[in-house]
């Protein structure tokens, strides 16, 4: 006779809220401020095994390590770039799917890239997720999980996260409640507590999705993959304009701005003689005309699957210009980690790496 117990996969701790967390332990017969000693460890104290919880008798613990999963992220391989400043982590999930995290560290600033989803149904042409295309959500833990563990690496330097951009591997709005969930984890009071406003999600603009997020009472930044300006163009880079076309989108956004009183920042890959042109950076700026809104310029960052070519800096700087000669404020991207394709719209398999490439410590 099968085991049933064997068929029903162990609860994974960073699935759970505190609340659940709670539930838990007092069907185990735990009082209820047990769970908020587990939390605190996990969050604050960056425990990555039950014999670490100190504070907690030996015979729960062993029960937590006999019955609780505290890690679904094998780390595979660590790419650090020429420069020090970017690292990229490919995990594998407990189903051997991967998926890619970065740390960017800047002056004042240690930065996270974390991915939602392993893959991306979104199709988009000039990104390596897109191309790999659709292979799983990730679980609201897995998403926490990438955040946790480079809490403790750079805790062990004095140094900690200070901002996450929800802009890796998937589409955050596609993955929805386990993204939302994610990040109040991570705001949580009693946990990491790291600011709202410390979040940036990035959407290639599911327009429902969109307007659900104003009814969400949490103040995060919000990025559109914008691109191009008129759906025909976006339509051939971007499939998903097909469904919601830029009026929609445009619209939706207006409206995100207009209620949570937020400035929406929208993205834009420069390629090279296709979006760089001054008849789109016209048409981009009457589209953004009274909107508090911010362009981010980002020269595009080689894929192998497509074949177009970053602006050059003096077409950067033209449609710069033109943007800010609009009245639109606009910078253009620092790009990091491109040559460890950690880059935006880099992140995909362990097939877009040098295989010959081995692990690098954090530095």
């Amino acid at each position: 006779m099968t085991d049933d117990r064997q068929l029903t996969p162990r609860p994974y701790i960073f699935d759970l809220d505190l609340p659940e967390l709670t539930t838990l332990l007092q069907s185990w017969g735990e009082p209820g401020f047990r769970a908020k000693q587990i939390w605190q460890g996990l969050y604050q104290n960056w425990w990555s095994q039950p014999d670490e919880f100190t504070t907690l008798s030996k015979t729960l613990r062993q029960r937590l390590s006999d019955e609780i999963d505290f890690s679904h992220l094998r780390v595979v391989t660590e790419l650090k770039s020429s420069d020090g400043e970017t690292l990229k982590t490919l995990f594998y999930l407990p189903d051997d799917l991967p998926i890619e995290t970065v740390r960017m560290r800047y002056d004042k600033r240690r930065t996270l890239c974390i991915s939602t989803q392993a893959g991306c149904a979104m199709g988009c042409t000039f990104c390596a997720t897109g191309q790999m295309g659709f292979l799983r959500n990730l679980s609201s833990g897995e998403i926490v999980e990438q955040v946790i563990y480079f809490a403790r690496r750079l805790a062990a330097q004095d140094e900690r996260v200070t901002n996450i951009v929800v802009m890796g591997m998937g589409e955050p709005l596609h993955n929805y409640q386990a993204t939302l969930d994610a990040i109040r984890r991570l705001n949580h009071t009693d946990g990491m507590n790291l600011g709202a406003r410390r979040f940036t999600v990035s959407t290639v603009g599911l327009v429902p999705q969109i307007r659900q997020l104003i009814e969400e009472d949490i103040q995060i930044n919000l990025a559109i993959s914008l691109h191009a300006a008129d759906d025909e163009l976006r339509a051939s880079m971007l499939p998903v304009n097909h469904r919601y076309p830029i009026a929609d989108l445009i619209a939706a956004v207006r409206e995100y701005s207009r209620t949570t009183k937020r400035r929406v920042t929208f993205e834009w890959a420069l390629i090279q003689q296709v979006n760089d042109t001054p008849e789109q950076a016209q048409k981009l700026a009457k589209l953004l005309q009274g909107m508090l809104a911010h362009v981010n310029l980002i020269p595009l960052n080689p894929t192998q699957g497509f074949t177009g070519e970053a602006s050059s800096q003096i077409r950067a700087k033209r449609f710069q210009e033109t943007l800010e000669n609009q009245g639109i404020a606009c910078t253009i991207r620092l790009r990091r980690g491109i040559d460890i394709q950690a880059g935006c719209g880099q992140l995909a398999s362990r097939d877009n790496q040098d295989p010959t490439d081995s692990p690098a410590p954090i530095q």
